[in-house]
């Protein structure tokens, strides 16, 4: 994109943010919903299609561009981005990188315009760390594949018009692995109820069911035996996205923590007058200073084609430990009106922890770390 006209989409971004999603967070956190009206309004901005490609409607922002809008997205609510996230990010990039032309003219167009509401259907009960492992089946029949399994934690599932669904069509381990689109409301496809989570409410999770349910043999994404290395590769652009939309999250923290010791008073002076307070809030402009400059590192790599496992799961792994800190030391901050509800730092802390599990916990980038230093 021309840099003044993404410096444009940047400022546009920020502002709606700051002034019409931030004031409606209580609202979403109440209702455990998006106001129909901030979702109308993403989509008239182009953020349901921010990283899908020109050519379908989206704005085809480079890496680069991606991340510097997500510190942007970070700084409310994380239900606010997670509403369009997934349709950009996991289980759009599924169609960006593996589908037919004509599987990509029938949905991105939808997916960027905010018609059509996408999800990716990996996890299971006993594949999640390891997504190897799973056992959701897709067995041919003549012209179809018939799908029976079950998936859970899947983002988006309540309100998803698509699933991204990976099966398993051949033997054991990656390779046995294919990748299907299926429609929501096809025979046999159920979504349960929306998960109760610790925090993020207004971003619904929940577990799909597939009980004979047949799709054509034309819904195949990629070739079969390669869904295993395309949801990889989908997960891999979808931690950078999450390092930086971790660093956002970080930056309001921080903000949040600055403004209440400029103003809260003990002892006859402001808490921030004290170098006890002061320690706290250096320790976290300082973690944040190195979550921002690797994100867009790793975003810089990604986009040369440099480096497309090692940096994201680097950038993913420390950008979302370090904000867990961060409101961590919010919370330590504010004292005992950082455990009151109705206070942002209390939210966010209960939001944040869930970045260190989804995309890959934390365990998981120290394994992909390691491996890819040895190998």
């Amino acid at each position: 994109m021309d840099a003044q006209d993404f410096a444009d989409v940047l400022d546009a971004v920020r502002t709606f943010v700051r002034d019409r999603v931030i004031p409606r967070e209580d609202e979403i956190e109440t209702t455990d919903r998006i106001p129909d009206d901030l979702r109308q309004a993403a989509a008239e901005m182009g953020l349901f299609g921010y990283a899908l490609p020109e050519a379908y409607g989206g704005l085809g922002l480079s890496m680069s561009e991606e991340v510097r809008l997500a510190f942007e997205l970070g700084y409310a609510s994380p239900a606010f981005r997670s509403m369009f996230g997934t349709s950009n990010g996991i289980a759009g990039q599924v169609l960006v990188k593996a589908g037919t032309d004509e599987q990509r003219d029938h949905w991105l167009p939808r997916l960027a315009a905010g018609r059509a509401v996408a999800a990716f259907a990996l996890t299971e009960a006993e594949a999640g760390s390891d997504p190897s492992t799973l056992t959701t089946k897709a067995v041919r029949d003549e012209d179809h594949y018939v799908l029976d399994g079950a998936k859970r934690f899947i983002t988006n599932a309540p309100e998803a018009d698509v699933f991204m669904v990976f099966a398993r069509t051949g033997g054991e381990g990656p390779r046995g692995i294919s990748t299907f689109i299926v429609e929501a409301g096809t025979p046999g496809l159920a979504v349960g109820p929306s998960d109760e989570k610790m925090g993020q409410r207004g971003a619904h999770t929940a577990e799909v069911y597939f009980d004979g349910v047949r799709v054509p043999a034309t819904a195949m994404v990629g070739e079969e035996g390669t869904g295993y290395r395309t949801a990889m590769t989908s997960l891999a652009h979808g931690r950078v996205h999450i390092a930086a939309v971790c660093v956002g999250v970080a930056q309001r923290l921080l903000d949040e923590t600055v403004a209440y010791a400029k103003e809260r008073r003990q002892g006859g002076q402001r808490i921030g007058d004290y170098q006890l307070i002061q320690g706290l809030i250096a320790d976290s402009q300082t973690e944040l200073y190195a979550g921002r400059s690797m994100v867009l590192r790793a975003a810089e790599a990604y986009d040369a084609g440099e480096d497309r496992r090692l940096g994201p799961s680097c950038a993913k792994y420390f950008c979302s430990e370090m904000v867990g800190r961060v409101a961590d030391r919010a919370v330590q901050v504010f004292g005992g009106m950082g455990y009151m509800r109705g206070v942002a730092v209390e939210r966010l802390y209960r939001d944040v922890r869930l970045f260190r599990i989804y995309e890959g916990t934390s365990q998981i980038q120290q394994v992909v770390i390691a491996r890819e230093l040895l190998r």
